[in-house]
């Protein structure tokens, strides 16, 4: 199973390095490793990956900080490494643009299968109409972009994925566990908070006033709609 994706592996410790890479490499994977937050960022820009596992716990420059420079200039998914017991901030973590957490220690088949399901958000999935416009919103399924009143609006690929589910189908309260299925993927059912925090950081991008939203409304007990 080939499937050309380049991952970025960014992690301080070498042993840990050295099992993740040989186990993404036998699951079809080409990837690239890095030591630490600079030679990550240098990578980064060598490589171009498609994308990347980053520890959050590094010495100098950690995970957050590396995450934040890369979200200046790409969208590129990220999946943070954290341990276990460590007081992680998921919420900054989202409105950094993460895109997922896996908690050490992990098994190897549940980072591969988080790896794929967060690639598979950023494959363009789109047969519906080619554009969908709400006031002064517009996504352009065909290109991936959403603008607001012109401007384009950057959004890391499971807030896009996450909106064009909804968008795709207007009007339509969808339930939190059927969005986290078909945004996230199998594994991740029943984290529904997860679709809290990116309806949350969507809003933030796309809503005039994020907390009197015109375009994701929150049906209490059932789930979200786009109008």
């Amino acid at each position: 199973m080939i499937h050309h994706n380049l991952l970025l592996v960014i992690d301080d410790d070498l042993t840990l390095l050295e099992l993740l890479s040989e186990h993404l490499i036998q699951a079809g994977y080409r990837v690239v490793t890095a030591v630490s937050g600079s030679t990550g960022l240098q990578a980064f820009n060598l490589y171009h990956p498609d994308l990347i596992i980053l520890d959050v716990m590094m010495p100098k420059m950690d995970g957050w900080t590396v995450c934040e420079r890369l979200r200046r200039t790409s969208d590129v998914p990220i999946i943070m490494l954290t341990a276990k017991g460590e007081e992680i901030d998921k919420l900054r973590g989202f409105r950094l643009g993460v895109d997922d957490y896996v908690t050490k220690p992990f098994s190897f088949g549940e980072l591969t299968a988080r790896v794929g399901a967060v690639l598979a958000r950023a494959r363009p999935t789109t047969t519906s109409p080619h554009r969908i416009t709400s006031g002064d919103l517009t996504i352009d399924l065909e290109q991936r972009r959403v603008t607001v009143a012109g401007r384009v609006v950057d959004l890391t690929p499971t807030e896009y994925r996450l909106l064009e589910v909804l968008a795709v189908r207007a009007n339509r309260t969808i339930p939190a566990e059927i969005l986290l299925d078909e945004v996230w993927g199998h594994p991740y059912v029943g984290e529904s908070e997860y679709v809290k925090h990116f309806i949350w950081t969507l809003r933030k991008k796309i809503e005039a006033d994020p907390g009197d939203p015109k375009h994701l409304i929150t049906e209490r007990g059932f789930g979200y709609r786009f109008e």
